[in-house]
């Protein structure tokens, strides 16, 4: 009775039903609105795994978390297992229930890291042939469609040929005796056609009457040329029903005999849906996740900025005053908190607050709180909130107040009891073994608001002193709020009790709703009585009966509330001074990298510059070359451009050349770059002689050169020295040697040629090029074998004086020069 009595007072049933408002189905919004605190730590942190699993898929789903056509079908399955026939539009309830719990199945099926929800929805059966053959019989009307029975849809055509006849008949009718009727129409009374005739011409349509205006004016008259017809159509329509209903009598027998997997699924639809009222309530609270704490690890009770919901709702809904955050810090050796101050200053507010935070976090709900929420899991939260006068029971407010306290010292005594016998008989996974006869605090949030109050203030404040040291011995934590002074000093006499006090400001006479913690409240009523205009002599009466002693603590109290207030205004002052110094930091380390980003861009243009000059001075090198091909060849003009541009290299690129990298030698599988490709490519075949290798990268093979590769970090590949074939030297000329240039006259490509067809082609080649005295042969790199071959043909040529690889700027050991006799 105590508990159900402290969900009133707590207001939890109107939580319940603000939760109510974020439920997608009506049954997920009863089951909030009913919404109970668990018996035992494992459910709660069931609960609140589902929660958190829910609250993460409602942020990564961009489609959405809906339930849409999941509906309350309990009583129709229940009608199925009672042998009644469902109506269409019960049948397609469950069909669309089946579907919607189906889709929540895949979305859960297909997230990562929910094994809560995965576990809860992977026993259910959906029957999807079920949902399938009932909306192969019933239409989204919730008729019987046609192709569910031959013979219905049989029946139907003959309704609608007679309904054809009974129609032709009729308009036959009004058309000769159109001027016999009201109006020209056809209307039914019942299920039988008839037609408005007016009442003194009614001998000119024989027939049935069926029905007459209000005014006798019309009669409604059946012909007696579609009696018959009438009576056919009728016959037909019964025949329909009864078939109609033998196909749902079918359907209902197939939902009757799979209902407990029915009522498992519609079960799991309402959990995922409480569930999700709660993701959602508490995302709209703004609230995080608690972590119940263990009170044997000696942790503290951390609950920072913690709000009322009652109140945000109020404020949000109601445009009422913002709500003003508390913040409850206790260390785990408090057992009591004692909270003085004001009438109006929120004691009370802050009772049921804490009261509702930790049923919050019992039922899996967030708890409206900065990070880290931290408190324990109470097994009982048991309160005495406000005035228990009855008339009817002639009960005073003391006695009501004790009343209440008497049952919830009952409900402890009851809990400890349990608790022994089940340590006693070695069972309970969430209690620790303890000894029968030895006092251990159960683990309880008592809330007490005014204890000792409505009676004699000596009596009263002895008696609040005495339950208070009991509830330190046999509850977890109990937080209770009082006037009386006497309360206060019991910080000072065992460390198991805290001082807290709501701050009230002596200028405004105004609470400002905030919680002090350590510092002891002021009632602050001659203050206030004297500041409303209340006599002096009167006020200082009061004061000299009150006694000195009791100004002094006052002072004392006074002067603490100073040193608090003087200690948070250099706190802030500091943290203002942390922030400007953050916001110092901040700028110059972005003006930092504003200036690295500079200088880095200044590089890139200066480097662009150069390489533009570079660029242009290699075109007019080619330009040159174009022109030495097709005019007359003066190797002069080549020598100039190109001392031009060693000129111009020597001009723009910096003095200090980059720090070179050391070389290295590719082996089998490592890992290298070909800078000209863009491509990463694996190693295949170690170089052989000429500086080649073969590489891969994707599907494609080919062979690079040494020179064309460099390592994963940059460094450049070492290239082997290769010898020279002996060849007889040139004899000296007289003159300086004129750079030899080459033309389409003296250049041959034998790629993709085999090399029998290769020596014809070079031997015609060599015969046409004895003028110039040099050939460019490109053969290209491929396997090599061409290569080796024109190398043996050459060697064994007599007009052959010499040869070697082209530079790589020309082809390299794609490319071979011969220079002839």
């Amino acid at each position: 009775m105590i508990q159900s009595e402290t969900l009133e007072l707590l207001e939890w049933q109107r939580l319940c039903q603000h939760l109510a408002t974020f439920a997608a189905t009506k049954l997920g919004a009863i089951a909030s609105r009913h919404l109970h605190p668990p018996a035992t730590l494992k459910e709660s942190l069931h609960l609140l795994a589902q929660t958190k699993e829910v609250y993460q898929l409602e942020c990564q789903l961009t489609s959405g978390w809906t339930f849409e056509g999941i509906q309350d079908i309990g009583d129709a399955l229940e009608s199925a297992e009672r042998q009644g026939i469902l109506s269409g539009e019960d049948l397609l309830a469950i069909a669309t229930t089946l579907a919607g719990v189906r889709r929540l199945r895949r979305l859960i099926d297909d997230q990562e890291d929910i094994p809560v929800l995965n576990q809860l929805v992977a026993d259910i059966r959906t029957y999807p042939e079920l949902e399938q053959e009932i909306h192969r019989c019933i239409d989204e009307r919730g008729d019987v469609t046609d192709r569910a029975s031959p013979k219905l849809a049989e029946i139907r055509q003959h309704s609608k040929s007679l309904r054809d006849r009974i129609y032709q008949t009729l308009q036959n009718i009004v058309q000769r005796q159109g001027g016999a009727l009201q109006q020209p129409l056809i209307t039914q009374r019942g299920d039988r056609f008839v037609l408005p005739v007016k009442a003194p011409q009614k001998d000119s349509v024989s027939g049935i009457v069926h029905d007459a205006s209000s005014t006798g004016a019309t009669l409604y008259i059946e012909p007696h040329a579609i009696v018959g017809l009438g009576n056919q159509l009728k016959t037909y329509q019964r025949r329909e029903q009864a078939e109609a209903e033998a196909v749902r009598r079918a359907l209902t027998e197939q939902v009757a005999a799979v209902k407990p997997d029915l009522e498992e699924v519609l079960a799991v639809a309402t959990r995922l849906d409480l569930a999700t009222a709660k993701a959602r309530y508490s995302l709209w609270l703004q609230a995080n996740p608690p972590r119940f704490i263990d009170p044997n690890q000696r942790e503290a009770i951390t609950l920072r900025q913690l709000r009322h919901p009652l109140l945000v709702w109020q404020h949000q809904h109601e445009e009422d005053a913002p709500v003003v955050p508390i913040t409850i810090q206790i260390q785990p050796q408090i057992k009591v908190v004692a909270i003085t101050g004001p009438n109006t200053g929120g004691k009370t507010v802050t009772l049921k607050t804490l009261g509702l935070a930790a049923l919050m976090a019992k039922v899996g709900l967030f708890v409206p709180a900065k990070e880290p929420v931290e408190l324990p899991w109470f097994e009982q939260i048991l309160a005495d909130i406000g005035d228990e006068q009855s008339l009817e029971q002639s009960l005073s407010t003391f006695s009501g107040h004790i009343r209440r306290i008497s049952r919830i010292l009952e409900e402890l005594e009851n809990c400890r009891d349990v608790a022994c016998n089940v340590s006693t008989d070695g069972g309970g996974d969430d209690l620790a073994p303890r000894e029968p006869d030895t006092p251990h605090p159960t683990s309880a949030l008592v809330l007490l608001d005014e204890i000792g109050a409505g009676t004699d203030p000596a009596e009263g404040s002895a008696l609040a002193i005495a339950l208070l040291k009991y509830l330190a011995d046999h509850a977890q934590l109990t937080v209770a709020t009082t006037h009386y002074g006497e309360l206060k000093a019991l910080k000072y006499q065992d460390e198991r009790f805290e001082n807290a006090s709501v701050e009230f400001n002596d200028v405004t006479l105004s609470p400002t709703y905030r919680l002090l913690w350590g510092i002891p409240g002021r009632s602050n009523a001659l203050t206030i009585a004297q500041r409303l205009g209340l006599k002096s002599d009167v006020v200082s009466l009061a004061q000299t009966l009150v006694g000195s002693s009791s100004e002094e603590v006052n002072q004392v109290i006074s002067g603490l509330e100073a040193q608090r207030r003087d200690q948070e205004t250099k706190a802030k002052e500091a943290n203002q001074l942390l922030q400007q110094t953050e916001r110092l930091h901040q700028e110059v380390s972005s003006k930092a990298k504003l200036l690295q980003e500079r200088e880095r861009e200044l590089k890139l243009s200066q480097e662009q510059a150069v390489q533009d000059a570079i660029a242009q001075a290699k075109a007019e090198i080619a330009q040159v070359i174009r022109k030495l091909q097709q005019g007359p060849q003066i190797a002069q003009n080549a020598q100039k451009a190109t001392n031009a541009l060693k000129e111009i290299e020597q001009r723009h690129i910096p003095k200090t050349p980059a720090k070179a990298k050391p070389a290295f030698q590719p082996k089998v599988g490592d890992r290298i770059r070909i800078p000209r490709l863009n491509q990463t490519a694996e190693v295949l075949t170690p170089a052989d002689e000429d500086g080649d290798l073969t590489v891969r990268f994707g599907l494609m093979k080919m062979t690079v050169s040494l020179a064309d590769i460099e390592s994963l970090e940059g460094e450049k590949a070492q290239i082997p020295v290769k010898s020279k074939p002996a060849s007889t030297p040139a004899p000296a000329a007289p003159s300086a040697p004129t750079p030899p240039i080459r033309t389409e006259k003296n250049t041959i490509d034998l790629r993709g040629s085999r090399i029998a067809d290769a020596e014809v082609e070079l031997e015609q080649a060599i015969s046409k090029a004895i003028a110039a005295g040099v050939l460019w042969i490109i053969h290209g790199k491929g396997t090599g074998k061409l290569r080796a071959g024109v190398h043996e043909f050459l060697e064994r040529h007599p007009l052959v004086d010499r040869f070697e690889l082209a530079k790589q700027a020309e082809g390299g050991s794609g490319v071979t020069v011969a220079y002839l006799k």
